[in-house]
């Protein structure tokens, strides 16, 4: 329980900071953002429980990672994260599971992330800002990618790439797990405009 409040408290003090650093009201922060007012003082006071897909247009509009919203100050130059470290943030009602696994830092931050997909089960993501890009490297089992309404089948040892900016699916296929490894690319800046 600690461990979830420690995490909400780093999860409202860098919202914060960031929407102040963009310049952004708590009224134009949630326009932009499709979130209400009510939802992000909650949030800003530590008090909110936001889903994945929330967490993830709240980074969107304020042009950065999902793990800039979640991580603490960095701890050295090398980081090690192990998978079981990490809670999933967002678990399908088949078991399939999604783990932010870490946030590469600079202008251009790359996250890093852990999927299983089992068979038949589907994750719909909204489209991203402008110059997002997504990469999929599936290890074991197969998947169909569906990027604005065209779907593509990737199998173990393939990796695929596409422009963020579209609605995409992810949905496992075949009879197993699949495991892929997913990168996310996110252009360097806040973003000025409203979130796609």
């Amino acid at each position: 329980m600690a461990q979830t409040e420690d995490a909400l408290r780093t999860l409202a003090h860098n919202v914060r900071t960031a929407r102040n650093r963009a310049g952004l009201s708590l009224d134009e922060f949630g326009r932009r953002a499709k979130v209400s007012k009510g939802a992000l003082v909650a949030l800003e006071k530590a008090q909110g429980n936001p889903n994945f897909a929330t967490l993830v247009r709240l980074a969107d509009t304020l042009g950065v990672s999902v793990s800039a919203l979640m991580e603490g100050p960095s701890e050295g130059r090398v980081r090690v994260v192990s998978a079981d470290t990490v809670m999933p943030l967002w678990a399908g009602e088949m078991g399939s599971e999604a783990r932010l696994m870490l946030t590469t830092s600079g202008p251009a931050p790359v996250e890093v992330w852990r999927w299983n997909l089992e068979p038949g089960e589907e994750y719909p993501s909204h489209p991203h800002q402008a110059g997002v890009v997504e990469t999929l490297s599936v290890t074991t089992g197969q998947m169909t990618l569906i990027a604005d309404g065209t779907e593509h089948p990737i199998k173990a040892g393939q990796t695929a790439s596409f422009d963020g900016d579209v609605p995409h699916t992810y949905r496992g296929s075949g009879t197993d797990t699949c495991h892929l490894i997913m990168t996310v690319h996110i252009p360097p800046g806040p973003t000025q405009g409203p979130s796609a």
